[in-house]
């Protein structure tokens, strides 16, 4: 299966009868890309890179083209806290405090994510829908391997019924093996059979990054998954990792300070760079930039 370099593959199906969805990710070209910007160790790669995919799974379920969802955690871990922010069209975008962090393997052998992440924290949810006020929830956090804390917001805060599963390999060099996910949701009227019989497939499946590694497409995950159910697509797309910052954003921010500290900057630095947490890129402002970003506000009064 050819994967894109930093590009994802996001599929929606829905049970013929309306009441389950899966959707299901490859996320190995955004995972990439992040570790390549941020530079991340291994156990933070798995920790932001599930946290990646889990926000780009829910915003491919957002109706409207501006909404966003954003996921962020807030823990005790030596990670520090994670942020996730992810668009309509499943592109996301991410940042980590800590982005190096070194830990022994667990008691499995495997990346201690939720030694990285903490498990006395909070999940907190925000949905930008284009209202008056966004969208927050949040949960403590169950355990601090990320699936499982987003399969319990869901049970809390949006009563629904749904199995989260999460998986990044990490390859010996830190770049990304492979990286996805799916998520499965029951709606309302769903029939209890529905339930064991979803049970009883998720208990038989391999490790996401197992199936990837073993070269099966997310669309044969998916529907392994939902055994025995007849689906239809919903939809199709491929995100990225996608940042929207720009020179006008960093200005606006800047302005936000105020004419006064803009000026204390003026006098006693005479230039300013800014960095963007999601993609480092660096913006500089020289004296005459900062003079005339305070005119403007001047002008404004």
């Amino acid at each position: 299966m050819k994967r894109c370099d930093n590009m994802g593959k996001l599929i929606r199906y829905i049970t013929t009868d309306g009441t389950v969805t899966i959707t299901g990710i490859d996320s190995t070209g955004i995972v990439s890309e992040m570790e390549k910007i941020h530079k991340t160790s291994a156990v933070i790669t798995a920790a932001l890179g599930r946290l990646l995919t889990a926000a780009s799974i829910m915003g491919g379920a957002l109706k409207g083209k501006d909404d966003s969802v954003t996921l962020r955690i807030n823990a005790d871990g030596p990670a520090g806290s994670l942020l996730a922010v992810a668009d309509s069209d499943g592109n996301v975008r991410g940042s980590v405090q800590n982005p190096i962090v070194e830990l022994p393997l667990n008691s499995v052998g495997k990346l201690d994510v939720s030694g990285a992440v903490g498990k006395n924290g909070s999940l907190f949810v925000i949905k930008d829908l284009s209202m008056k006020e966004p969208y927050v929830g949040s949960v403590p956090l169950v355990s601090g391997e990320i699936a499982e804390d987003v399969t319990y917001y869901y049970a809390v805060s949006e009563q629904t019924p749904t199995v989260c599963a999460l998986g990044v390999l990490v390859n010996p060099d830190l770049s990304v093996n492979v990286a996805g996910g799916f998520m499965i949701s029951l709606l309302p009227f769903a029939p209890v059979d529905a339930i064991d019989k979803i049970e009883e497939n998720v208990k038989a499946l391999k490790p996401v990054t197992v199936m990837l590694s073993e070269n099966m497409s997310i669309e044969e995950i998916c529907k392994t998954a939902m055994k025995g159910f007849e689906l239809d697509v919903l939809d199709e797309r491929n995100p990225e990792y996608k940042c929207y910052c720009s020179r006008e954003r960093v200005e606006r921010a800047l302005k936000s300070v105020g004419e006064s500290e803009l000026q204390k900057i003026i006098t006693e630095d005479g230039k300013a760079e800014l960095s963007c947490h999601f993609c480092n890129k660096k913006y500089h402002f020289d004296k005459n930039d900062l003079q005339r970003l305070a005119d403007e506000i001047k002008k404004q009064r």
